[in-house]
């Protein structure tokens, strides 16, 4: 999807010192409503605009629509087969422009190579089939590892249906989670100092609305905004990662939201958290492990092991050798997935680890260890989650980096590119206390393995 920029479209902040210019509302616009929304009615279209209006709703960052046709949404409410997927795969993958010089070697899944986040890096289009509908992409961005944006290609029907399958996650807790033109179907909410926002429209739901929500008290100027904003909406589910469902234990929402499910995702989900939610809601909290790239691989809906998802995704556990681990012993996990026709990947290696095992006779993932919700003990007495950071690291240019707090709220980071001095001022103004910053030369001195980017013994 291209975008142009706006005329006259605002920059940032100029008051703000840590402002980012891809944050500012109306920055780009590439699409009329009715190309965001082809089958939306009138109906729909009220619903829609009733919650971009309404009185107490936040300043909308973005614009966006599922641009689904009448046929994409039949299909996006319909899981893709899964019988034999993997030979499909495998035999689309082999024509794969990466693939091309030793595509005669490859066989059965464990002759393949593993791939990483840096092939993606260097080349993503390598992965890209070349006949797929390209008119069905949308560019998506993920940080991950190291925090080096990734562009991934998205398809829009694909999108669309991991939706569906949130849907059959809640019903298989034996919920009917039905489109209700009186209720928000789904809020997705974040809580950073900046963050893209928006109000759309589920055409595959009933044209029910949804909204990404940014639950920084920063974002809501007027007293009882947030909490007035999200009762008049009553989303139907709340999904998020662990930092902004923390956020759902306010006292004045715990009384009044009414959620059938919490889903929760990106990074790890303490049980203590688990708990809390389910005693303030009455209704299933849902883990979903997954990344930007594969797309959800398993789920917990109860802290035990993440049950791998029956959909077109394949999950092993290799040790350190690159050698599938004894079931049960711990390694790293790869995924191999074919959900996403516009990047079907063949033994991803995630960065995170964990254990295969087996639940109800199905494969599990359990002690899985991955990306933390880590928040850094700010010099005014405030918690500033991690994500604040990475926003003003990239913007500094950096590659990857390592940032560390001590107990006294010392922070020291060691950042891998981009201009530490600028790095520096940015982060010490965002966390109100001096930041040393040491600038090393490649990404393996922050250490071996997946880079514990953030750690923090203050909080």
């Amino acid at each position: 999807m291209s975008s142009s920029a706006r005329p006259g479209a605002p920059a940032a902040d100029p008051d703000d010192p840590l402002a980012l210019a891809e944050y500012a509302p109306g920055l780009a616009v590439a699409l009329t409503d009715a190309e965001r929304w082809p089958t939306l009615d009138a109906a729909g279209a009220a619903r829609l605009d009733a919650v971009q209006r309404h009185p107490l709703a936040p300043v909308w960052v973005h614009r966006t629509g599922d641009r689904l046709t009448a046929q994409g949404v039949q299909r996006a409410q319909t899981p893709v087969p899964v019988e034999g997927w993997l030979d499909e795969h495998l035999s689309t993958a082999r024509r794969l422009p990466a693939y091309r010089r030793v595509a005669d070697s490859l066989g059965d899944l464990d002759t393949w190579p593993t791939v990483t986040r840096d092939d993606l890096l260097e080349d993503v289009s390598a992965f890209v089939p070349l006949d797929a509908d390209l008119d069905r992409m949308i560019e998506g961005s993920s940080s991950g590892t190291t925090g080096r944006a990734l562009q991934i290609p998205d398809d829009i029907e694909e999108v669309a249906r991991t939706f569906h399958l949130l849907v059959a996650l809640v019903a298989a807790r034996g919920i009917e989670w039905r489109p209700d033109p009186e209720r928000m179907a789904l809020a997705y909410v974040v809580h950073q100092r900046q963050a893209f926002t928006y109000a759309s429209a589920i055409s595959s739901f009933g044209q029910s609305t949804m909204a990404r929500l940014n639950l920084h008290p920063s974002q809501w100027p007027a007293a009882g905004q947030r909490t007035g904003f999200l009762l008049a909406q009553q989303p139907q589910v709340i999904t998020g990662n662990p930092t902004s469902l923390a956020e759902l234990l306010h006292p004045d929402l715990m009384a009044s939201l009414r959620p059938l499910a919490l889903f929760s995702g990106a990074m790890a989900l303490s049980l203590g958290l688990r708990h809390d939610l389910e005693r303030a809601y009455g209704c299933p909290v849902i883990d979903v492990y997954g990344l930007h790239e594969t797309r959800p691989i398993a789920a917990s809906a109860d802290g035990g092991p993440f049950v791998v998802l029956d959909r077109r995704v394949h999950v092993e556990v290799l040790d350190v050798d690159g050698r599938p681990a004894p079931t049960g012993q711990r390694g790293e996990i790869v995924v191999t997935a074919g959900e996403n026709p516009l990047l079907p990947l063949v033994r991803y290696r995630t960065g995170d680890f964990g254990r295969l095992v087996e639940v109800g006779g199905r494969p599990a993932l359990a002690d899985l260890e991955g990306r933390e919700a880590t928040r850094f003990l700010a010099g005014d007495g405030t918690l500033v989650p991690s994500v604040d950071l990475t926003q003003q690291l990239q913007a500094g240019g950096a590659r990857g980096w390592a940032v560390r707090q001590a107990v006294d709220g010392t922070v020291t980071a060691t950042v891998v590119g981009g201009d530490p001095g600028r790095i520096g001022t940015a982060l010490g103004l965002l966390l109100h206390r001096p930041v040393t910053v040491t600038a090393a030369a490649t990404l393996l001195e922050l250490g071996e393995g997946k880079p514990r980017r953030y750690e923090s013994a203050a909080t």
